[in-house]
C-alpha cells in the first residue's frame, strides 16, 4: 500500500485530485515550486512540459503558481482561496477542472479571470458560520467585507443584519486578541459600528503591543477611524505617530487640526497626504474644487514639493469633480468617460497652474482617443461638440505641455512597462529628460534602469551618463533588483555594457566585480554584460551556456543582439536562422525573435507580453516582414493571434479605443488564410 504524505491535509487532498485531471486537449501542470512565481512563469512551464512530453502546443492547461500557493499554511491547511490560472480555451479548462474535489468547490470567474478553489462550509439559519470553523469564518468575513461600490472618494458596504452585527460584536467581547480582532473590527467600522468600549480596549492593546511601530498591526486603520469618529482624546496623538499613513482617515474626518497635519505631510510629496489635504481643504476652506486645487498646486510649487505631488493633486481633483458633477456618458464607456473627459479638460484649464495642467496632460496622453471616440456616441449634439472641442484643445496644447517631462519613475514598474512603446523613438527633449534623471541623486534603482536602458539601446548614452552613475554603483546598483515584468535589464548590466563600449577605465573594475562569486544574485545575469564591446570569445561563452539548457534570463536575446553587431546584420536575421536549431528552446526563441524586431529598443521581458502595445506591434512587424522566412513570419503571426488585443482587449494597457481593436481584428482577418507554413 502506498502512503501519501499529508493525504489528510487540504493540500494533500487537492494534490491527489489534481493528479487525476487531464485528458483530451487538456493538461495540468504539476504543483508549483518557487520557480513558478507568476502567470508568465506558468505559461513558460507549460511550454516546457508540452515540448518535453510531446503534447500539442494548442492544448489547454491549468496550474497554480507560488503566489497562489500562499493559500496553504505550512501545515497544509487551506487558509484562503486557491487561484487556479489557465491557458488555452476557457470552456475546455472549465470542463477539465469540473466541480472540484469532494468537500471543495470551484468558482468559475469567466474567460478573463482565474478559477477559485475553496472549501465547502456550513452556516446556520442566519447565514452565520460556527465560530470554530476557520474556513467558514474566513468566507463569512470575506463576504461582509466586500464593498458594494468603490470610488476615489468613498467605499460603500451593504448593511449588516442584526444577527451578523451581533456575531461580530461577540467576537470582540472578552480579552483582546489583536491577531484575530482586526478581522472582526474592520467590517464593523466600515459601517461605523465599533463601540467606544471596543475602540478603547483595542487602542490600549494596540499601543502596548505595537509601541513604536503602530502600522505593523493590520487593524490600525479601523481603530483610527473609530477614534476620530468618536472624538477620542488620544486620536491626534495616534495620528501624529502614524504620520502620512493616517492621511485617508484624517481626510474622512476633516477639521482644522487634520488639515494642518495633512498639509505638512503633503509638502513632502506623499501622494496619499496630497489627496487627503485636498479633500480636507475642499471640505473646510474652498467649496469650488478647481479653485481648491489651484491654491494647493501653487503652494506645492512654492515649497518645491516633488513633481509627483501634482499628480496626486490631479487625482483628487478628478475624483471631486466627477463625484459632484455627473457627466452624461455613453453606455459603452463603462463609467470612465467623465473621469477621462475631466482630465482632458484640466490640461487646458487656465484656472489651474501650469504644473497641474502638465500632470493632466501626462494622464491624458493615452486616453484622448478614447474620449474622442466616446464623445461621438453621445446622444446630445451639444454635449458631444463640447467634448470634442475639449479634445481638440488638448491635442493642440499637448506637445508644449509634455515637452521635457516623463513618467513617475518610482511608480509600479508595470506602469512604466505599459508606456515603453512611447519611447521607441526619442525626441531631443526625451533624451535630455532621461539624462537629467540619471544625473539626479534622487532617482532610484528602478528609474536608473529605465532611463539607462533607453539611452543605451538608442545609442544616446554617453560618458557623462556613465560618470554620473559611477559613484553610485558599489553602494546602490550592485544590489539585487528583480526585473521580472520589465523591458529593461538590471542597471549594472547596462552600465557595464556602456563602460565596455566606451572603453572606459571603469570597465575593468566592473568586470572584476562581476567575476567574483558573491553576491549570488548576479550569477544568472553576468553573461548579459557580454553585449558590451562584443567579440567572438564572448559570443562563444554565451552560446555554450544557451545550449547547456540553463535557465534563460535574457541570454539568447543577448547572443542574438551580440551576433548581429559582430556580423553587421539585423538581429531578426540572426534569430530566424535558429528556428529548429537543436538545443534552442522554441518558446524562448519565439519571444526573442519578436523582441529584437527593433534593435534600437529590444524588448527584454522574458516572455511575450500579450497585454503590451510594444509586443503587439513587433509581432505584426515580424509577421509582415518581407525579408524573413515563412517560418519566422509564422511565429510573428501566431504571437499576434494570441495577443489580448483581439481576444481580451480590455486587458491591454494603456486601454485601447474601439477603432484600434477593430483595426487589429481586420489585420488578423486579412491573414486568416496564412498557415504555419506560410
Amino acid at each position: 500500500m502506498v502512503v501519501l504524505v499529508g493525504l489528510n491535509t487540504d493540500l494533500g487532498r487537492i494534490k491527489a485530485w489534481w493528479r487525476t485531471l487531464g485528458g483530451d486537449r487538456f493538461a495540468v501542470l504539476p504543483p508549483p515550486t518557487r520557480g513558478r512565481y507568476t502567470q508568465s512563469d506558468g505559461h513558460e512551464d507549460a511550454a516546457e512540459m508540452f515540448a518535453s512530453r510531446g503534447i500539442a502546443t494548442d492544448t489547454s492547461f491549468a496550474y497554480w503558481h507560488w503566489q497562489s500557493h500562499d493559500a496553504f499554511a505550512r501545515s497544509g491547511e487551506l487558509t484562503g482561496v486557491l487561484y487556479l490560472h489557465w491557458g488555452g480555451d476557457h470552456a475546455t479548462v472549465a470542463a477539465g477542472l469540473g466541480e472540484g474535489p469532494p468537500g471543495y468547490r470551484i468558482v468559475d470567474n469567466g474567460p478573463q479571470g482565474a478559477f477559485q478553489l475553496d472549501k465547502v462550509t456550513a452556516t446556520d439559519a442566519d447565514g452565520l458560520p460556527d465560530p470554530e470553523d476557520t474556513a467558514g469564518v474566513r468566507q463569512f468575513l470575506a463576504r461582509v467585507d466586500e464593498p458594494r461600490s468603490r470610488s476615489t472618494r468613498s467605499t460603500e458596504y451593504d448593511p449588516l443584519t442584526a444577527a451578523e452585527e451581533r456575531w461580530l460584536h461577540d467576537r470582540l467581547a472578552g480579552p483582546v486578541d489583536l491577531a484575530a480582532a482586526h478581522r472582526f473590527a474592520a467590517p464593523l467600522e466600515h459601517r461605523q459600528a465599533l463601540t467606544p468600549d471596543e475602540t478603547a480596549r483595542l487602542l490600549s492593546a494596540w499601543r502596548e503591543t505595537y509601541a513604536g511601530r503602530l502600522t505593523a498591526w493590520q487593524g490600525w486603520r479601523s481603530v483610527l477611524l473609530a477614534l476620530l469618529r468618536q472624538e477620542h482624546p488620544e486620536a491626534w496623538e495616534v495620528a501624529a505617530e502614524l504620520g502620512a499613513d493616517a492621511s485617508h482617515a484624517l481626510a474622512a474626518h476633516p477639521s482644522p487640526r487634520s488639515l494642518e497635519l495633512l498639509r505638512a505631510w503633503a509638502l513632502t510629496g506623499d501622494g496619499s497626504a496630497v489627496r487627503g489635504w485636498f479633500r480636507a481643504h475642499h471640505a473646510l476652506r474652498e467649496p469650488d474644487p478647481v479653485r481648491a486645487a489651484a491654491a494647493l498646486s501653487e503652494e506645492l510649487t512654492a515649497h518645491t514639493a516633488p513633481e509627483t505631488a501634482q499628480t496626486g493633486l490631479l487625482h483628487a481633483l478628478r475624483g471631486a469633480v466627477t463625484a459632484e458633477h455627473r457627466t452624461p456618458r455613453p453606455p459603452t464607456s463603462e463609467g470612465f468617460f467623465p473621469l477621462l473627459l475631466s482630465t482632458v479638460r484640466f490640461a487646458t484649464d487656465e484656472r489651474l497652474p501650469r504644473p497641474l495642467r502638465v500632470a493632466a496632460a501626462q494622464a491624458a496622453a493615452d486616453t484622448a482617443g478614447r474620449v474622442r471616440e466616446a464623445a461621438g456616441r453621445l446622444t446630445d449634439p451639444a454635449e458631444a461638440a463640447d467634448a470634442l472641442a475639449a479634445v481638440d484643445r488638448y491635442e493642440t496644447a499637448r506637445d508644449d505641455l509634455l515637452a521635457g517631462t516623463g513618467p513617475d519613475l518610482s511608480a509600479y514598474e508595470g506602469r512604466l512597462g505599459d508606456i515603453w512603446h512611447h519611447y521607441r523613438t526619442l525626441a531631443p527633449s526625451d533624451v535630455q529628460w532621461l539624462r537629467d534623471r540619471l544625473a539626479d541623486p534622487a532617482t532610484g534603482v528602478q528609474g536608473i534602469a529605465f532611463c539607462l536602458e533607453l539611452l543605451y539601446a538608442h545609442g544616446e548614452a554617453t560618458e557623462t551618463d556613465l560618470q554620473a552613475l559611477l559613484p553610485r554603483w558599489k553602494k546602490e546598483l550592485s544590489k539585487q533588483y528583480r526585473t521580472t515584468y520589465t523591458e529593461w535589464r538590471h542597471p549594472l548590466v547596462t552600465l557595464t555594457c556602456l563602460a565596455l563600449d566606451l572603453e572606459h577605465p571603469a570597465a575593468a573594475d566592473l568586470l572584476a566585480w562581476w567575476a567574483k562569486p558573491k553576491p549570488l544574485w548576479k550569477a544568472p545575469v553576468r553573461l548579459l554584460t557580454h553585449l558590451g564591446a562584443p567579440d567572438e570569445e564572448k559570443a562563444a561563452e554565451l552560446w555554450e551556456f544557451i545550449v547547456s539548457g540553463g535557465h534563460d534570463t535574457g541570454h539568447l536575446m543577448t547572443w542574438v543582439l551580440l551576433r548581429a553587431r559582430l556580423d553587421g546584420v539585423h538581429p531578426l536575421h540572426v534569430a530566424e536562422k535558429l528556428i529548429d536549431e537543436p538545443g534552442i528552446r522554441a518558446y524562448v526563441l519565439h519571444h526573442v525573435l519578436i523582441g529584437v524586431a527593433d534593435p534600437a529598443q529590444p524588448l527584454w521581458h522574458y516572455t511575450i507580453d500579450s497585454r503590451s502595445h510594444s509586443w503587439w506591434h513587433r509581432a505584426q512587424e515580424v509577421a509582415d516582414h518581407p525579408a524573413l522566412s515563412a517560418g519566422a513570419r509564422a511565429i510573428g503571426l501566431k504571437a499576434a493571434r494570441e495577443h489580448c488585443i483581439t481576444r481580451y482587449p480590455d486587458q491591454v494597457r494603456p486601454a485601447l479605443t474601439e477603432g484600434e481593436v477593430n483595426t487589429a481584428r481586420a489585420w488578423l482577418a486579412a491573414r486568416a488564410d496564412r498557415t504555419s507554413a506560410d
